[in-house]
């Protein structure tokens, strides 16, 4: 764990670009990809229809990808909500130095946070934390008592905190963010807008109610799936990229593949074209931004990826 920081912004003073380097282009971060190895109780959720995910995912599949699409290193997710899975991603990133971070899991609604995460001090690749809270039968979990006062505790602690909801949470998020203001906050797969059915307009304005609070980031991950797998073009999902830049600009972005996940869609080196590919007529520094730069100082990585 790494101490306390609020994230800078634009290299660290408000309106300038970030860094180049020296004229170099910034490391690529893929901020979002997922490990296991597949037990049908513990990932129930992959049904019939993503039967090709029902097998293991590691680090050996993931870097020749990773590589051949021109990025660097990547921050891995949990899936699983045990303590055994934050563990083990954290010893899969010790044995892969491609893998720059951990987003893993505790239980924040406990009493003995400190005492779960204990086990993890001195692992500087544990960056963050996240819940499943699109799962949790309470559209408003994110705001009950214990769990807002075990999220607060991470500022102090130097974590982030993974948002993870449907649009029908994006109303409590915003309150969540509202009431957060000293932490780290990342929403994953932009809030999961309705795709498949061309639903936009409360999404955009959640998006831009949520993004009102300037702690607040969002990955560009996850809406290949949103999309019907089998028919999404780029074209058609420009508008929801339109919407998430206009509403966190490129200094609050992060480019992330959800892989394996989006392989029900696409493959790896397209789901991130999608993101690439709209970025190319950008200024260079706000493609380095978004494509690892704003990864590497929300979660402080730049030592991670060159150990």
């Amino acid at each position: 764990m790494s101490p306390a920081q609020p994230p800078a912004r634009d290299g660290g003073r408000q309106g300038q670009p970030p860094s180049h380097d020296g004229g170099r282009q910034r490391r690529r971060i893929d901020a979002h990809q997922h490990f296991w190895r597949y037990d049908a109780l513990e990932y129930e959720w992959i049904d019939d229809s993503m039967k090709g995910l029902r097998r293991d995912f590691l680090p050996a599949d993931l870097e020749p990808e990773l590589r051949a699409a021109g990025f660097d290193a990547c921050v891995s997710v949990q899936a699983r909500q045990t303590l055994e899975e934050t563990r083990w991603l954290l010893d899969l990133a010790d044995r892969h130095s491609f893998i720059a971070g951990v987003v893993g899991w505790v239980d924040l609604r406990a009493g003995d946070l400190r005492a779960q995460l204990a086990p993890f001090a001195g692992r500087t690749k544990l960056v963050g934390l996240r819940h499943i809270v699109q799962a949790e039968p309470d559209d408003r979990f994110l705001l009950r008592p214990d769990f807002l006062r075990g999220v607060a505790a991470l500022r102090e602690l130097g974590l982030a905190y993974d948002i993870l909801v449907y649009p029908r949470h994006l109303p409590a998020a915003v309150e969540f963010a509202q009431r957060l203001e000293g932490n780290r906050l990342v929403l994953d797969h932009l809030g999961k807008p309705d795709i498949r059915h061309g639903e936009m307009q409360e999404w955009r304005r959640q998006m831009r109610a949520l993004a009102a609070s300037g702690h607040v980031m969002a990955k560009l991950s996850g809406l290949v799936t949103e999309a019907d797998w089998r028919a999404w073009t780029p074209e058609g999902l420009r508008a929801y990229l339109d919407v998430a830049f206009d509403c966190f600009g490129p200094e609050r972005l992060m480019i992330g593949s959800d892989w394996p996940v989006c392989l029900v869609a696409a493959d790896y080196g397209r789901t991130l074209r999608l993101v690439t590919d709209y970025m190319r007529d950008r200024p260079a520094h706000e493609q380095d931004a978004v494509l690892g730069g704003n990864a590497a100082r929300l979660w402080r990585l730049d030592k991670e990826i060159q150990a």
